[in-house]
């Protein structure tokens, strides 16, 4: 609920009262100090608080046996000898806690605990010891004064109760990312130098080992196919049911399935930079953030505790006046029953418990939430806007046409690759890929520059070399000359043309292609009927954005954009009044990702764009998005839930506490009831959220 507050050990928050949850999540269950604490008071205390209430009750039996055989002083006081220990020792943290709150000037839910059960049995023991000092109208025909220890006692009983199974219930928001962590092996197979093998701790893989994944094995760590292939079930981690075919150069991830192949794996990351660790810390940030909707309820919060002491002192003042004899006894139970029955953490717990759920249950299907806003904000999106490369398509493009202005293809291949090979971009790689198939050998490369959004330049072997888009051409000066309807034709049939530029002229063309990823279709078509608009925001030329476009039925395409003029498409759609949603993987998409209302990164992009992004699809897989839309409507919804269900507890039992139905209908709720409604308040908000794991996306 206040996740500014950071402790280096478990204890209780000095703003709310309610135990510390750990920051981070292992998969072994630390013990929870807090519930053990509150279960060893409980079942210490439910045994007298039980007697307590038999023996308070035993009033009610016909000719009052109890009363005849011991009489009512004695009963009195084994009461009071039962309930002492109950109030003082079971309901010390309660008492500790609401200490802290009056310090801290924060009352919570714990000083309305404190007061309700110190004014019953404080009440109680003066009565008990001396009841002389009440008026006449307290005392019955023995001089005895009523006492309330049963209340006190099974008020005690019953929030130590409530306490163990919230803090149970708690216990289960981080199930689906405790099932994550407890999916990674313990053990890799390691291949020596000398070709042997051998069985190795996690923790003793580096980076550059060889690792064997056999049939039906877990993958032990994030690498890269070196040898072999299988098909894995990365379900994971990315939601995807279906198998991916893995071989020779594909991605593995950590603790994915292995089928019936066989692979040899070079590690990549490890501890901390594992997609697995990375998920678990997101999660984490994730939860301790804050959505916009809590404010709400922050604010009601605020004023919650002294509106219900007022109320409480007020519920005491009208039945002391006007109530029926004994006018007093009556004040201090119902404004006992007033303290006890409100529950401000039930307001408090609404939103933070949704959204632990919800990022877990994102986690466990492929989606990554960086905060709750974008959780909140995701539903809301009316405009997504789409990056091509390694969005729309594969992000693996291949080279398909060489087109040099003269000379041979491996030459023109050969100096681009060679500008090329310190770049990450997807369609670098495809050409220094193609490049290496050929056994060409790259030169060294000086003066590298890299203009984002246009190409790269610099000097080969004494040539200044040039390859990037139109607008690069542009800026060098140079003409297309009899290339230009060429290009045309090529960006026609959906290829994307790099233009390579050597000592100022037009050295030629290399036409890459980017075949269109199999589910965008279905997943346009989905985010389409949700009513979503698409737009299509590629760097790429109009031609080949218009061929890619006219395959999934986009209609809007904003095309040759560079970084800057990306950021500034987002923030024109902003401005006519649309909430934009932007998917890229790449470096030069993070500007946009990060000025969009929410952000969507391909997992399988550039770093940066994730770190951008406040929406993260594991699997780079746009159906990711109709989940993470499912995801924050039905959170959304549940937090709405949680919010009414502790609204309307509050605002129809502090009334019925105090009384409001005795002139009509002559009901009192007992403080002991009030205790067990508290109870089921809270406990009604986490099971609501808890039902967010079982929802089908």
């Amino acid at each position: 609920m206040h996740a500014q507050i950071v402790r280096t050990a478990p204890g209780a928050c000095p703003i709310c009262g309610m135990a510390l949850e750990p920051r981070t999540v292992s998969a072994d269950e630390a013990p929870n100090t807090e519930l053990a604490d509150m279960r060893r008071r409980f079942f210490l205390c439910v045994g007298p608080a039980a007697i307590v209430f038999l023996i308070g009750m035993s009033e009610l039996l016909p000719g009052m046996p109890l009363q005849r055989l011991l009489g009512s002083r004695a009963l009195e006081w084994a009461e009071f000898v039962l309930a002492t220990p109950v109030v003082l020792w079971g309901a010390w943290p309660f008492f500790a806690r609401a200490a802290e709150s009056v310090i801290n000037r924060s009352l919570n839910m714990f000083t309305l605990f404190a007061l309700g059960i110190g004014v019953a049995y404080g009440y109680s023991v003066v009565a008990l010891f001396a009841p002389g000092i009440f008026p006449p109208t307290f005392q019955d025909e023995g001089g005895g004064v009523a006492v309330y220890f049963e209340a006190s006692a099974v008020i005690v009983a019953l929030v130590l109760l409530g306490q163990v199974l919230e803090l149970g219930a708690r216990g289960q928001t981080n199930a689906a990312i405790r099932a994550l962590l407890h999916l990674a092996p313990k053990t890799a197979r390691r291949i020596l130098d000398n070709g042997a093998e051998e069985d190795v701790p996690i923790d003793s893989v580096v980076i550059g080992d060889r690792l064997r994944v056999r049939p039906g094995e877990r993958v032990p760590i994030d690498g890269v196919v070196v040898e072999g292939a299988s098909s894995v079930d990365e379900s994971m981690v990315t939601g995807e049911s279906m198998p991916v075919e893995k071989q020779r150069g594909d991605r593995l991830i950590g603790a994915t399935v292995n089928g019936t192949g066989s692979m040899i794996m070079a590690t990549e990351r490890i501890g901390a930079g594992t997609l697995l660790a990375q998920i678990v810390r997101m999660v984490g940030e994730a939860q301790r953030s804050r959505a916009p909707i809590q404010k709400l309820a922050d604010v009601v919060a605020g004023y919650f505790v002294p509106a219900v002491i007022l109320a409480a002192l007020l519920t005491f003042v009208v039945w002391a006046v006007f109530g029926p004899d004994p006018r007093m006894a009556h004040g201090i139970v119902n404004a006992v029953a007033v303290l006890i029955i409100a529950c401000p953490c039930a307001l408090g717990l609404a939103t933070p418990m949704s959204i632990m759920v919800a990022t877990g249950k994102g986690a466990g299907s492929g989606v990554l939430f960086k905060n709750a806003e974008a959780i909140e904000l995701m539903r809301k999106v009316d405009t997504l806007v789409v990056d091509k490369t390694g969005t729309l398509t594969e992000g693996k493009p291949k080279v398909v046409s060489i087109v040099p202005a003269e000379g041979a293809d491996d030459a023109l291949l050969r100096l681009s690759a060679s500008l090329e090979q310190g770049s990450e971009h997807p369609l670098a790689a495809a050409i220094v890929g193609d490049a290496k198939a050929r056994g060409l050998q790259l030169a060294t490369v000086s003066d590298f520059a890299s203009q984002p959004g246009k190409g790269v330049i610099g000097t080969i072997e004494g040539y200044h070399v040039g390859l990037g888009n139109r607008a690069m051409l542009q800026g060098l000066g140079v003409a297309l000359n009899d290339l230009a309807s060429r290009a045309e034709a090529m960006e026609a049939g959906g290829e994307t043309v790099m233009f390579v530029a050597v000592d100022g002229k037009i050295a030629g063309l290399i036409g890459v292609a980017d075949p269109i990823k199999d589910t965008t279709a279905d997943a346009l078509r989905d985010l389409r009927a949700e009513g979503l608009k698409i737009v299509m925001l590629t760097g790429d030329s109009k031609l080949t954005a218009a061929t890619v476009a006219k395959k999934l039925d986009i209609e809007t395409i904003i095309a040759g954009a560079l970084p800057s003029t990306k950021a500034e498409s987002i923030r024109d759609l902003q401005a006519a009044g649309h909430i934009v949603a932007m998917a890229g993987d790449g470096v030069n998409d993070a500007p946009a990702l990060a000025l969009a209302d929410v952000g969507i990164a391909m997992g399988t992009g550039a770093d940066v764009a994730m770190k951008s992004a406040g929406v993260t699809l594991v699997k780079g897989d746009l159906k990711g998005i109709v989940r993470a839309r499912q995801l924050s409507a039905a959170t959304m919804r549940n937090i709405k839930q949680g919010l009414f269900f502790a609204f309307i507890y509050n605002a129809l039992g502090v009334p019925i506490a105090a009384g409001v139905l005795y002139p009509a209908f002559g009901i009192l709720l007992s403080p002991m009831l009030a205790a067990a409604a508290m109870s089921a308040s809270s406990l009604s908000v986490i099971g609501n959220a808890l039902r967010l794991r079982r929802l089908k996306l």
